[in-house]
């Protein structure tokens, strides 16, 4: 299957031939779909076929390297031509937190040497979790204008596929060696110019402009060295 929301993330509609349909579960050749994964939530819309049957899109994930977009009725068959629009709202709003939460994170770790372990974004709110053990409230607060800063200048954001052994050349990259498995030979690398280097298969907007501004809305220490901020887009 071909992922094309990895290249072209600002596309809204698509064609493609459904490669498999099990009920309600269909795999196409296809998809700008995003399937739930790191933290970035499914994308939602419609699937229709040449008849002008519309389905609509209630989950995407990815299963056995294979990405599978759950409609809310049975009917579309293998081999049939579907047009694909995704709610176009709803990912943009979860690219620019994508892109928000790469930059406040960077910030936190370059400043106070603090883990990521993990983020959970939506369209609401998003989520930043690391670990640390000086949790001062005061500090984390200062972050907020720190990352807006940052978000007021024009800083092109770059999705690239790189080979495994030139990605891993990347000092922000080597302590991910692990996580790929030998078999994966090419990396996408997200390059927020002088910002932040990171593998990531999120989608993202183009420059940093797009985003606007953060405020950070709640902190939470989630125990030894679990730390947890929220923040909003404004």
């Amino acid at each position: 299957m071909q992922a094309l929301y990895l290249e072209k993330p600002y596309e809204k509609e698509f064609t493609s031939n459904v490669k498999s349909a099990n009920g309600k579960f269909i795999v196409l050749e296809q998809t700008l779909f995003y399937p739930n994964s790191g933290g970035q939530p499914f994308d939602t819309g419609t699937l229709t076929d040449e008849e002008g049957n519309t389905y609509q899109v209630v989950f995407v994930g990815k299963f056995n390297g294979e990405i599978s977009h759950e409609v809310d009725k049975e009917g579309l068959q293998a081999g049939q031509t579907v047009k694909g629009s995704i709610a176009w709202e709803r990912r943009y709003i979860l690219m620019r937190y994508h892109t928000a939460s790469h930059v406040l994170s960077s910030l936190i770790h370059k400043e106070t040497g603090a883990e990521i372990t993990g983020n959970q974004l939506d369209t609401e709110k998003s989520r930043v979790d690391f670990s640390l053990e000086s949790f001062d409230r005061d500090i984390m607060m200062g972050f907020e204008e720190k990352t807006n800063e940052i978000l007021r200048k024009d800083i092109p954001v770059i999705s690239k596929f790189l080979p495994r052994e030139e990605a891993f050349q990347i000092p922000s990259l080597v302590k991910l060696r692990k996580a790929f498995d030998a078999s994966i030979q090419t990396i996408r690398v997200l390059d927020i110019q002088g910002v932040d280097i990171q593998a990531c298969g999120g989608t993202h907007v183009k420059n940093l402009k797009e985003i606007g501004q953060i405020k950070i809305i709640q902190l939470e220490n989630k125990g030894k060295d679990r730390r947890r901020l929220y923040f909003v887009l404004i």
